[in-house]
Protein backbone atom coordinates (compact mmCIF):
# COMPACT_ATOMS: atom_id res chain seq x y z
CA UNK A 1 0.00 0.00 0.00
CA UNK A 2 0.92 3.37 -0.88
CA UNK A 3 1.76 5.52 2.41
CA UNK A 4 2.74 8.52 0.91
CA UNK A 5 0.40 9.24 -2.02
CA UNK A 6 1.79 11.26 -4.80
CA UNK A 7 0.40 15.54 -3.79
CA UNK A 8 -1.51 15.66 -7.73
CA UNK A 9 -3.23 12.80 -9.72
CA UNK A 10 -0.84 10.97 -11.85
CA UNK A 11 -3.68 11.19 -14.89
CA UNK A 12 -3.32 15.59 -14.11
CA UNK A 13 0.52 15.26 -14.10
CA UNK A 14 0.33 13.50 -17.52
CA UNK A 15 -1.61 15.54 -19.48
CA UNK A 16 0.53 18.34 -18.28
CA UNK A 17 3.60 16.84 -19.73
CA UNK A 18 1.95 15.99 -22.68
CA UNK A 19 0.77 19.54 -23.22
CA UNK A 20 4.35 20.71 -23.58
CA UNK A 21 4.82 19.39 -26.54
CA UNK A 22 3.08 22.15 -28.28
CA UNK A 23 4.24 25.57 -28.15
CA UNK A 24 7.61 25.10 -25.54
CA UNK A 25 11.28 25.21 -26.03
CA UNK A 26 13.07 22.25 -25.05
CA UNK A 27 15.04 23.46 -22.35
CA UNK A 28 11.50 25.34 -21.47
CA UNK A 29 9.98 21.47 -21.03
CA UNK A 30 12.62 19.56 -19.52
CA UNK A 31 12.16 22.55 -16.63
CA UNK A 32 8.60 22.06 -16.48
CA UNK A 33 8.16 18.40 -16.71
CA UNK A 34 10.57 18.34 -13.69
CA UNK A 35 8.56 20.39 -11.69
CA UNK A 36 5.47 18.45 -12.85
CA UNK A 37 7.20 15.08 -11.94
CA UNK A 38 8.29 16.90 -8.55
CA UNK A 39 4.72 17.81 -7.38
CA UNK A 40 2.88 15.01 -8.60
CA UNK A 41 5.48 12.72 -6.31
CA UNK A 42 5.95 15.04 -3.46
CA UNK A 43 9.61 14.81 -3.68
CA UNK A 44 11.64 18.00 -2.25
CA UNK A 45 14.19 17.93 -5.23
CA UNK A 46 14.49 16.62 -8.55
CA UNK A 47 17.10 16.69 -11.26
CA UNK A 48 16.68 15.74 -15.15
CA UNK A 49 19.91 14.88 -17.08
CA UNK A 50 20.67 14.33 -20.83
CA UNK A 51 23.14 12.12 -22.36
CA UNK A 52 26.44 14.38 -24.30
CA UNK A 53 27.24 12.20 -27.12
CA UNK A 54 30.43 13.96 -27.67
CA UNK A 55 31.28 13.49 -24.19
CA UNK A 56 29.18 10.25 -22.77
CA UNK A 57 28.23 11.89 -19.40
CA UNK A 58 24.65 12.64 -17.77
CA UNK A 59 24.95 16.58 -18.13
CA UNK A 60 22.49 18.49 -15.66
CA UNK A 61 19.43 19.84 -17.72
CA UNK A 62 16.94 21.06 -14.73
CA UNK A 63 16.67 21.05 -11.61
CA UNK A 64 14.15 21.97 -8.63
CA UNK A 65 15.19 22.39 -4.92
CA UNK A 66 18.99 22.48 -5.54
CA UNK A 67 21.14 25.52 -4.31
CA UNK A 68 23.72 27.71 -6.73
CA UNK A 69 26.66 25.47 -5.68
CA UNK A 70 24.80 21.57 -5.77
CA UNK A 71 23.83 22.19 -9.73
CA UNK A 72 27.50 21.47 -11.09
CA UNK A 73 26.42 17.78 -11.29
CA UNK A 74 27.12 15.19 -14.30
CA UNK A 75 27.53 11.69 -13.97
CA UNK A 76 29.40 9.01 -15.95
CA UNK A 77 27.25 6.17 -17.44
CA UNK A 78 27.29 3.76 -14.12
CA UNK A 79 28.46 6.46 -11.68
CA UNK A 80 25.65 6.65 -8.51
CA UNK A 81 21.96 5.68 -9.02
CA UNK A 82 21.95 7.85 -12.36
CA UNK A 83 24.42 6.45 -14.35
CA UNK A 84 23.17 3.13 -13.27
CA UNK A 85 19.78 4.16 -14.63
CA UNK A 86 21.42 4.94 -17.73
CA UNK A 87 23.80 1.82 -18.34
CA UNK A 88 20.84 -0.69 -17.47
CA UNK A 89 17.73 1.17 -18.84
CA UNK A 90 15.33 0.66 -15.67
CA UNK A 91 14.07 2.75 -13.03
CA UNK A 92 15.79 1.99 -9.55
CA UNK A 93 14.23 2.88 -6.07
CA UNK A 94 16.48 3.40 -2.88
CA UNK A 95 13.99 3.66 0.49
CA UNK A 96 17.12 4.55 2.31
CA UNK A 97 19.91 5.44 0.18
CA UNK A 98 22.38 5.38 3.72
CA UNK A 99 21.93 1.76 2.93
CA UNK A 100 22.74 2.22 -0.70
CA UNK A 101 26.39 1.49 -1.83
CA UNK A 102 25.96 3.11 -5.65
CA UNK A 103 24.19 5.86 -4.42
CA UNK A 104 26.24 8.90 -5.10
CA UNK A 105 25.07 12.48 -2.69
CA UNK A 106 23.61 15.19 -5.11
CA UNK A 107 22.26 17.28 -1.61
CA UNK A 108 23.08 16.58 1.80
CA UNK A 109 19.72 16.48 2.85
CA UNK A 110 18.36 13.23 0.98
CA UNK A 111 17.29 10.33 2.45
CA UNK A 112 15.55 8.69 -0.57
CA UNK A 113 15.83 9.02 -4.08
CA UNK A 114 13.81 7.52 -7.34
CA UNK A 115 15.74 7.11 -10.56
CA UNK A 116 13.76 6.58 -14.32
CA UNK A 117 15.75 6.70 -17.30
CA UNK A 118 14.03 8.78 -20.32
CA UNK A 119 14.26 6.14 -23.03
CA UNK A 120 14.07 7.23 -26.74
CA UNK A 121 13.41 4.09 -29.28
CA UNK A 122 14.59 1.70 -26.65
CA UNK A 123 18.16 4.15 -26.08
CA UNK A 124 18.85 5.62 -23.20
CA UNK A 125 18.76 9.56 -23.79
CA UNK A 126 18.70 10.95 -20.08
CA UNK A 127 17.57 10.21 -16.28
CA UNK A 128 15.10 12.16 -13.91
CA UNK A 129 15.90 11.41 -10.36
CA UNK A 130 13.76 12.34 -7.01
CA UNK A 131 14.89 12.83 -4.20
CA UNK A 132 13.03 13.10 -0.41
CA UNK A 133 14.79 14.62 2.75
CA UNK A 134 12.49 11.40 4.67
CA UNK A 135 14.09 7.84 4.31
CA UNK A 136 10.60 5.26 3.07
CA UNK A 137 9.32 8.15 1.76
CA UNK A 138 9.07 6.66 -2.03
CA UNK A 139 7.63 3.24 -2.82
CA UNK A 140 7.11 0.83 -5.86
CA UNK A 141 3.90 2.77 -6.80
CA UNK A 142 5.31 5.87 -6.93
CA UNK A 143 8.43 4.47 -8.91
CA UNK A 144 5.60 3.46 -11.46
CA UNK A 145 4.23 6.71 -11.47
CA UNK A 146 7.94 8.39 -12.17
CA UNK A 147 8.46 5.24 -14.87
CA UNK A 148 5.26 6.27 -16.46
CA UNK A 149 5.68 10.26 -16.90
CA UNK A 150 9.70 10.07 -17.60
CA UNK A 151 8.30 7.83 -20.32
CA UNK A 152 5.51 10.61 -21.48
CA UNK A 153 8.84 13.48 -20.67
CA UNK A 154 10.78 11.56 -22.96
CA UNK A 155 8.49 11.09 -26.06
CA UNK A 156 7.55 15.11 -25.72
CA UNK A 157 11.23 15.90 -25.46
CA UNK A 158 11.93 13.81 -28.76
CA UNK A 159 8.89 15.71 -30.63
CA UNK A 160 10.72 19.52 -29.45
CA UNK A 161 13.62 17.73 -30.64
CA UNK A 162 12.25 16.59 -33.72
CA UNK A 163 10.97 19.80 -34.76
CA UNK A 164 14.01 21.52 -33.88
CA UNK A 165 15.75 19.67 -36.09
CA UNK A 166 13.19 19.76 -39.31
CA UNK A 167 13.53 23.68 -38.18
CA UNK A 168 17.13 23.27 -38.74
CA UNK A 169 17.64 21.81 -41.45
CA UNK A 170 15.25 23.40 -43.19
CA UNK A 171 17.00 26.39 -42.74
CA UNK A 172 19.97 24.73 -43.33
CA UNK A 173 18.58 23.36 -47.15
CA UNK A 174 17.28 27.44 -47.66
CA UNK A 175 20.84 28.60 -47.15
CA UNK A 176 22.43 25.64 -49.09
CA UNK A 177 20.24 26.64 -52.05
CA UNK A 178 20.96 30.18 -51.56
CA UNK A 179 24.83 30.01 -51.71
CA UNK A 180 24.36 27.28 -54.64
CA UNK A 181 22.76 30.02 -56.38
CA UNK A 182 25.50 32.62 -55.49
CA UNK A 183 28.21 30.28 -56.38
CA UNK A 184 27.33 29.94 -60.02
CA UNK A 185 27.29 33.03 -60.54
CA UNK A 186 30.57 34.09 -59.41
CA UNK A 187 33.36 33.63 -62.20
CA UNK A 188 36.38 34.73 -60.09
CA UNK A 189 38.15 31.86 -58.49
CA UNK A 190 39.60 33.44 -56.05
CA UNK A 191 36.17 35.09 -55.07
CA UNK A 192 34.50 31.78 -55.54
CA UNK A 193 37.22 30.27 -52.57
CA UNK A 194 36.19 32.87 -49.86
CA UNK A 195 32.38 32.43 -50.56
CA UNK A 196 32.80 28.31 -50.21
CA UNK A 197 34.69 28.78 -46.61
CA UNK A 198 32.90 32.05 -45.35
CA UNK A 199 29.55 30.50 -46.52
CA UNK A 200 30.49 26.98 -45.08
CA UNK A 201 31.19 28.46 -41.53
CA UNK A 202 28.29 30.61 -41.21
CA UNK A 203 25.98 27.42 -42.23
CA UNK A 204 27.71 25.28 -39.45
CA UNK A 205 28.53 27.68 -36.70
CA UNK A 206 31.75 26.29 -37.05
CA UNK A 207 35.09 27.99 -35.58
CA UNK A 208 36.77 27.72 -38.93
CA UNK A 209 36.32 26.65 -42.61
CA UNK A 210 39.35 25.81 -45.07
CA UNK A 211 39.60 24.82 -48.29
CA UNK A 212 42.18 23.01 -50.28
CA UNK A 213 42.94 23.00 -53.58
CA UNK A 214 44.93 19.51 -55.17
CA UNK A 215 47.45 19.51 -57.97
CA UNK A 216 47.34 15.77 -58.85
CA UNK A 217 49.95 16.24 -61.14
CA UNK A 218 52.22 17.23 -58.43
CA UNK A 219 50.32 15.18 -55.80
CA UNK A 220 50.45 18.89 -53.46
CA UNK A 221 48.01 20.79 -52.11
CA UNK A 222 47.63 24.32 -50.95
CA UNK A 223 45.23 26.40 -48.50
CA UNK A 224 43.66 29.15 -51.25
CA UNK A 225 41.15 30.47 -48.53
CA UNK A 226 40.34 30.37 -44.77
CA UNK A 227 37.71 31.83 -42.91
CA UNK A 228 38.15 32.08 -39.31
CA UNK A 229 38.77 34.90 -36.42
CA UNK A 230 41.29 37.69 -37.50
CA UNK A 231 44.32 36.68 -35.69
CA UNK A 232 44.17 33.41 -37.78
CA UNK A 233 47.15 32.72 -40.16
CA UNK A 234 46.30 30.84 -43.08
CA UNK A 235 48.85 27.88 -43.92
CA UNK A 236 50.13 29.68 -47.52
CA UNK A 237 52.84 27.04 -48.43
CA UNK A 238 52.71 24.21 -51.46
CA UNK A 239 52.52 20.95 -49.14
CA UNK A 240 52.94 17.09 -50.35
CA UNK A 241 49.56 15.67 -50.15
CA UNK A 242 51.30 12.55 -47.84
CA UNK A 243 52.21 14.86 -45.47
CA UNK A 244 49.11 16.39 -45.11
CA UNK A 245 45.90 15.77 -42.92
CA UNK A 246 43.99 16.67 -45.95
CA UNK A 247 45.86 14.05 -48.05
CA UNK A 248 43.51 11.63 -46.57
CA UNK A 249 40.59 12.66 -47.92
CA UNK A 250 42.10 13.39 -51.19
CA UNK A 251 43.62 10.22 -51.25
CA UNK A 252 40.29 7.96 -50.06
CA UNK A 253 38.51 10.13 -52.01
CA UNK A 254 36.07 10.11 -48.73
CA UNK A 255 34.95 12.05 -45.80
CA UNK A 256 36.95 12.15 -42.58
CA UNK A 257 36.60 13.31 -39.44
CA UNK A 258 38.87 13.92 -36.73
CA UNK A 259 37.49 13.92 -33.07
CA UNK A 260 41.21 15.76 -31.66
CA UNK A 261 43.53 17.42 -33.73
CA UNK A 262 44.91 18.78 -30.68
CA UNK A 263 46.32 15.50 -29.48
CA UNK A 264 49.94 15.12 -29.73
CA UNK A 265 50.04 13.50 -33.20
CA UNK A 266 48.55 16.12 -35.54
CA UNK A 267 50.52 18.89 -33.77
CA UNK A 268 53.17 18.74 -36.62
CA UNK A 269 51.04 18.80 -39.10
CA UNK A 270 51.56 21.92 -41.65
CA UNK A 271 48.25 21.95 -43.70
CA UNK A 272 46.25 23.04 -40.18
CA UNK A 273 45.84 26.51 -38.96
CA UNK A 274 47.42 27.91 -35.97
CA UNK A 275 44.71 27.98 -33.43
CA UNK A 276 44.72 26.58 -29.60
CA UNK A 277 40.87 26.96 -30.39
CA UNK A 278 40.77 24.28 -32.90
CA UNK A 279 39.39 20.69 -31.72
CA UNK A 280 37.23 18.53 -34.25
CA UNK A 281 37.10 18.71 -37.65
CA UNK A 282 35.50 17.41 -41.06
CA UNK A 283 37.00 16.94 -44.06
CA UNK A 284 34.95 16.45 -47.71
CA UNK A 285 36.55 15.97 -50.74
CA UNK A 286 35.61 18.24 -53.87
CA UNK A 287 34.79 15.78 -56.75
CA UNK A 288 34.24 16.69 -60.04
CA UNK A 289 33.70 14.25 -63.48
CA UNK A 290 35.44 11.62 -61.11
CA UNK A 291 38.94 14.31 -60.54
CA UNK A 292 39.71 15.25 -57.14
CA UNK A 293 39.80 19.14 -56.95
CA UNK A 294 40.75 19.61 -53.25
CA UNK A 295 38.99 19.52 -49.69
CA UNK A 296 36.13 21.15 -47.76
CA UNK A 297 37.65 21.01 -44.00
CA UNK A 298 35.00 22.22 -41.01
CA UNK A 299 36.86 22.92 -37.99
CA UNK A 300 35.20 23.23 -34.29
CA UNK A 301 36.11 24.58 -30.94
CA UNK A 302 35.01 21.81 -29.35
CA UNK A 303 35.50 17.99 -29.32
CA UNK A 304 32.43 16.69 -31.19
CA UNK A 305 31.08 13.87 -33.64
CA UNK A 306 29.19 14.81 -36.57
CA UNK A 307 25.75 13.24 -37.74
CA UNK A 308 25.21 12.22 -40.16
CA UNK A 309 23.18 15.09 -41.12
CA UNK A 310 26.15 17.22 -40.71
CA UNK A 311 28.07 15.07 -43.11
CA UNK A 312 25.45 14.78 -46.13
CA UNK A 313 24.93 18.78 -45.87
CA UNK A 314 28.67 19.51 -45.68
CA UNK A 315 28.81 16.76 -49.15
CA UNK A 316 26.54 18.95 -50.62
CA UNK A 317 28.10 22.04 -50.24
CA UNK A 318 31.22 20.68 -51.19
CA UNK A 319 29.55 19.35 -54.37
CA UNK A 320 28.59 22.83 -55.20
CA UNK A 321 32.04 24.18 -54.46
CA UNK A 322 33.31 21.80 -57.15
CA UNK A 323 30.68 22.68 -59.67
CA UNK A 324 31.58 26.11 -58.91
CA UNK A 325 35.01 25.83 -58.93
CA UNK A 326 34.97 23.97 -62.12
CA UNK A 327 32.81 26.76 -63.47
CA UNK A 328 35.57 29.52 -62.67
CA UNK A 329 38.18 27.68 -64.22
CA UNK A 330 35.88 27.46 -67.68
CA UNK A 331 35.32 30.65 -67.41
CA UNK A 332 39.06 31.77 -67.04
CA UNK A 333 39.88 29.38 -70.37
CA UNK A 334 37.23 31.39 -71.86
CA UNK A 335 38.67 33.94 -71.80
CA UNK A 336 42.01 32.97 -73.08
CA UNK A 337 40.00 31.58 -75.95
CA UNK A 338 38.37 34.88 -76.52
CA UNK A 339 41.65 36.46 -75.84
CA UNK A 340 42.88 34.21 -78.49
CA UNK A 341 40.15 35.27 -81.15
CA UNK A 342 40.84 38.59 -81.11
CA UNK A 343 44.47 38.07 -81.84
CA UNK A 344 43.11 35.53 -84.80
CA UNK A 345 40.83 38.67 -85.80
CA UNK A 346 43.48 40.88 -85.72
CA UNK A 347 45.86 38.73 -87.38
CA UNK A 348 43.40 38.27 -90.13
CA UNK A 349 42.58 42.19 -90.46
CA UNK A 350 46.47 42.71 -91.20
CA UNK A 351 46.34 39.46 -93.63
CA UNK A 352 43.41 41.13 -95.37
CA UNK A 353 44.98 44.66 -94.94
CA UNK A 354 48.39 43.10 -96.85
CA UNK A 355 45.98 41.17 -99.57
CA UNK A 356 44.27 44.72 -100.70
CA UNK A 357 47.83 46.59 -100.10
CA UNK A 358 49.67 43.78 -102.08
CA UNK A 359 46.65 43.95 -104.70
CA UNK A 360 47.04 47.64 -105.78
CA UNK A 361 50.26 47.66 -105.63
CA UNK A 362 50.75 44.74 -108.01
CA UNK A 363 48.78 46.88 -111.13
CA UNK A 364 51.48 49.91 -110.47
CA UNK A 365 53.98 47.88 -111.00
CA UNK A 366 53.57 45.90 -113.71
CA UNK A 367 53.11 49.19 -115.61
CA UNK A 368 56.58 50.00 -114.34
CA UNK A 369 58.07 46.41 -115.44
CA UNK A 370 56.47 47.53 -118.81
CA UNK A 371 58.22 51.14 -119.31
CA UNK A 372 61.10 49.77 -117.71
CA UNK A 373 61.48 47.09 -120.24
CA UNK A 374 60.33 49.60 -123.11
CA UNK A 375 62.73 52.00 -122.63
CA UNK A 376 65.61 49.74 -124.68
CA UNK A 377 68.75 51.99 -122.63
CA UNK A 378 71.71 50.01 -123.33
CA UNK A 379 74.49 51.22 -121.64
CA UNK A 380 77.89 50.37 -122.57
CA UNK A 381 80.58 48.35 -120.54
CA UNK A 382 81.73 50.12 -117.49
CA UNK A 383 78.80 52.19 -117.49
CA UNK A 384 77.42 53.08 -113.70
CA UNK A 385 73.90 53.48 -115.42
CA UNK A 386 74.34 50.35 -117.05
CA UNK A 387 74.40 48.58 -113.56
CA UNK A 388 72.16 50.56 -112.00
CA UNK A 389 69.70 49.74 -115.09
CA UNK A 390 69.85 46.05 -114.21
CA UNK A 391 69.71 46.60 -110.26
CA UNK A 392 66.33 48.66 -111.02
CA UNK A 393 65.18 45.22 -112.93
CA UNK A 394 66.22 43.19 -110.41
CA UNK A 395 64.24 44.75 -107.89
CA UNK A 396 61.15 45.05 -109.36
CA UNK A 397 61.10 41.75 -110.31
CA UNK A 398 61.59 40.58 -106.33
CA UNK A 399 58.26 43.24 -106.18
CA UNK A 400 56.30 41.42 -108.11
CA UNK A 401 57.50 38.10 -106.20
CA UNK A 402 56.81 39.69 -102.79
CA UNK A 403 53.63 41.01 -104.26
CA UNK A 404 52.47 37.34 -105.32
CA UNK A 405 53.38 35.68 -102.01
CA UNK A 406 51.24 37.91 -100.43
CA UNK A 407 48.39 37.20 -102.60
CA UNK A 408 48.46 33.48 -102.81
CA UNK A 409 49.02 33.26 -98.88
CA UNK A 410 45.92 34.95 -98.24
CA UNK A 411 44.08 32.65 -100.31
CA UNK A 412 41.56 30.08 -98.74
CA UNK A 413 42.04 26.53 -99.46
CA UNK A 414 38.70 25.43 -102.28
CA UNK A 415 38.38 22.52 -99.65
CA UNK A 416 37.20 24.99 -96.71
CA UNK A 417 35.87 27.46 -98.68
CA UNK A 418 33.18 24.86 -100.35
CA UNK A 419 32.35 22.57 -97.19
CA UNK A 420 28.66 21.98 -96.35
CA UNK A 421 27.73 22.77 -92.85
CA UNK A 422 24.20 23.33 -91.05
CA UNK A 423 23.45 27.20 -90.29
CA UNK A 424 22.69 25.75 -87.24
CA UNK A 425 25.32 24.52 -85.91
CA UNK A 426 27.50 27.03 -86.87
CA UNK A 427 25.44 29.21 -84.31
CA UNK A 428 25.35 26.82 -81.99
CA UNK A 429 29.06 26.12 -81.47
CA UNK A 430 29.74 30.20 -81.43
CA UNK A 431 27.41 30.60 -78.91
CA UNK A 432 29.75 27.96 -77.04
CA UNK A 433 31.85 30.84 -76.98
CA UNK A 434 30.07 33.60 -75.33
CA UNK A 435 27.58 31.63 -73.17
CA UNK A 436 29.76 32.73 -70.11
CA UNK A 437 30.51 36.06 -71.44
CA UNK A 438 26.72 36.28 -71.36
CA UNK A 439 26.07 35.34 -68.26
CA UNK A 440 28.48 37.78 -66.11
CA UNK A 441 26.96 40.47 -68.94
CA UNK A 442 23.59 40.04 -67.53
CA UNK A 443 22.91 38.68 -71.50
CA UNK A 444 19.44 36.76 -72.10
CA UNK A 445 19.62 34.80 -75.65
CA UNK A 446 16.86 33.88 -77.36
CA UNK A 447 17.77 31.80 -80.53
CA UNK A 448 14.58 30.96 -82.53
CA UNK A 449 15.35 27.68 -84.25
CA UNK A 450 13.92 27.03 -87.73
CA UNK A 451 11.41 24.11 -88.70
CA UNK A 452 14.12 23.19 -91.20
CA UNK A 453 17.73 23.02 -90.86
CA UNK A 454 19.27 25.18 -93.94
CA UNK A 455 22.64 23.77 -95.42
CA UNK A 456 25.32 26.50 -96.96
CA UNK A 457 28.62 26.44 -98.00
CA UNK A 458 31.80 27.99 -97.03
CA UNK A 459 34.62 28.19 -94.25
CA UNK A 460 33.23 27.15 -91.28
CA UNK A 461 35.68 29.35 -89.36
CA UNK A 462 35.24 32.54 -91.51
CA UNK A 463 31.31 32.25 -90.80
CA UNK A 464 31.95 31.88 -87.30
CA UNK A 465 34.17 34.74 -86.74
CA UNK A 466 31.37 37.12 -88.70
CA UNK A 467 28.72 36.11 -86.29
CA UNK A 468 31.29 35.87 -82.98
CA UNK A 469 32.24 39.83 -84.03
CA UNK A 470 28.37 41.11 -84.50
CA UNK A 471 27.55 39.04 -80.64
CA UNK A 472 30.22 40.73 -79.12
CA UNK A 473 29.77 44.34 -81.00
CA UNK A 474 26.00 43.61 -79.15
CA UNK A 475 27.37 42.69 -75.82
CA UNK A 476 29.32 46.04 -75.96
CA UNK A 477 26.07 48.02 -76.58
CA UNK A 478 24.12 46.60 -73.86
CA UNK A 479 26.73 47.29 -70.59
CA UNK A 480 24.29 46.85 -68.27
CA UNK A 481 22.67 43.56 -69.54
CA UNK A 482 20.16 43.10 -72.10
CA UNK A 483 18.72 40.68 -74.90
CA UNK A 484 20.27 39.55 -78.12
CA UNK A 485 18.07 37.37 -80.18
CA UNK A 486 19.23 35.57 -82.87
CA UNK A 487 16.58 34.05 -86.01
CA UNK A 488 17.16 31.89 -88.48
CA UNK A 489 14.29 32.41 -91.73
CA UNK A 490 14.64 32.82 -95.63
CA UNK A 491 16.39 35.82 -96.67
CA UNK A 492 12.92 36.82 -98.33
CA UNK A 493 8.94 35.31 -98.74
CA UNK A 494 9.03 32.78 -100.38
CA UNK A 495 13.11 32.20 -101.33
CA UNK A 496 14.17 28.99 -101.23
CA UNK A 497 17.76 29.79 -102.52
CA UNK A 498 19.37 31.80 -99.79
CA UNK A 499 18.67 32.12 -96.24
CA UNK A 500 18.80 34.91 -93.74
CA UNK A 501 20.57 34.90 -90.14
CA UNK A 502 19.05 38.00 -88.13
CA UNK A 503 20.98 39.36 -84.83
CA UNK A 504 18.95 41.62 -82.60
CA UNK A 505 19.78 43.62 -79.69
CA UNK A 506 18.31 45.95 -77.13
CA UNK A 507 21.53 48.01 -77.14
CA UNK A 508 21.44 52.06 -77.35
CA UNK A 509 21.86 51.88 -81.04
CA UNK A 510 23.81 52.93 -83.40
CA UNK A 511 24.73 56.54 -84.14
CA UNK A 512 22.55 58.02 -87.18
CA UNK A 513 25.78 59.87 -88.01
CA UNK A 514 27.26 56.39 -88.83
CA UNK A 515 24.09 54.62 -89.83
CA UNK A 516 25.22 54.67 -93.50
CA UNK A 517 29.05 53.69 -93.43
CA UNK A 518 29.28 51.37 -91.08
CA UNK A 519 30.97 48.62 -93.26
CA UNK A 520 33.90 50.72 -93.46
CA UNK A 521 36.71 50.26 -92.81
CA UNK A 522 38.53 52.19 -89.45
CA UNK A 523 34.82 53.74 -89.07
CA UNK A 524 34.19 53.14 -85.19
CA UNK A 525 32.00 54.68 -82.48
CA UNK A 526 33.94 53.26 -79.62
CA UNK A 527 37.29 54.81 -78.57
CA UNK A 528 39.12 51.25 -78.18
CA UNK A 529 37.47 49.91 -81.50
CA UNK A 530 39.20 49.94 -84.42
CA UNK A 531 36.57 50.06 -87.02
CA UNK A 532 37.58 46.96 -88.55
CA UNK A 533 34.74 44.61 -87.59
CA UNK A 534 32.23 44.76 -89.32
CA UNK A 535 34.15 45.79 -92.49
CA UNK A 536 36.18 42.42 -92.30
CA UNK A 537 32.57 40.52 -91.98
CA UNK A 538 30.96 42.52 -95.21
CA UNK A 539 34.01 41.42 -97.09
CA UNK A 540 33.82 37.65 -96.01
CA UNK A 541 29.98 37.54 -96.53
CA UNK A 542 31.44 39.04 -100.14
CA UNK A 543 33.55 36.21 -100.65
CA UNK A 544 30.78 33.31 -100.08
CA UNK A 545 28.38 35.29 -102.58
CA UNK A 546 26.23 36.50 -99.31
CA UNK A 547 25.95 40.01 -97.71
CA UNK A 548 25.24 41.85 -94.40
CA UNK A 549 22.77 44.70 -94.26
CA UNK A 550 21.70 46.56 -91.20
CA UNK A 551 18.27 46.38 -90.70
CA UNK A 552 17.18 49.14 -87.87
CA UNK A 553 18.35 50.83 -85.69
CA UNK A 554 17.81 52.73 -82.69
CA UNK A 555 17.04 53.30 -78.78
CA UNK A 556 15.43 50.40 -78.58
CA UNK A 557 18.11 48.02 -80.02
CA UNK A 558 19.68 47.07 -83.24
CA UNK A 559 18.97 44.43 -86.19
CA UNK A 560 21.89 43.24 -88.50
CA UNK A 561 21.07 40.50 -91.19
CA UNK A 562 23.50 37.95 -92.22
CA UNK A 563 22.60 36.67 -95.82
CA UNK A 564 23.84 33.31 -97.51
CA UNK A 565 23.04 31.38 -100.59
CA UNK A 566 21.90 27.78 -99.59
CA UNK A 567 23.99 24.33 -100.33
CA UNK A 568 22.58 22.95 -103.97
Amino acid sequence: MDIHPPSRPPYSALYAIAALATGSTEVDSAQLALEEIVRSLGAHSGCLFLLNPDTARLELEAQHGLSVAEQELAFDIGQGLPGWAALHGQPYLAPDVAAESRYRAMRAATRSQMVAPLMVDERTVGVVVVDHDEANHFTTDALGLLEMLSQETARVLRRLWLLAQLEGKARQLETLIAIGHTLVGKLEPDVVFDSLTRDARQIFGSRACALYLHDSRADTVRCVSLAAPAHIVRPSEVLPTASCLVGVTVHTRRQTEFADIRSPEFLTLADLPDDPELHSVLITPLIYENEVLGALAIFSDRVQRYDNDSKRLNAGLASLGAVALENARLYARVFQSEATLRKNEQLTTLGLLAAEIAHEIRNPLTVLKLLHGGLGLDFPEGDPRRTDMRVIGEKLDQLEEIVLRVLQFGKSPAADLHSRWSLVDIVNDTLVLVRLKFSQSKIHLQFDYPVHTSMVEGHKGQLQQVLLNLLLNSTQAMPLGGRITLAIKPAAPGESHSVALEVSDTGHGIPTEFRERIFDSFLSGRPDGTGLGLSIAKRVLLSHHGDITLVSSGPEGTTLRITLPTAR
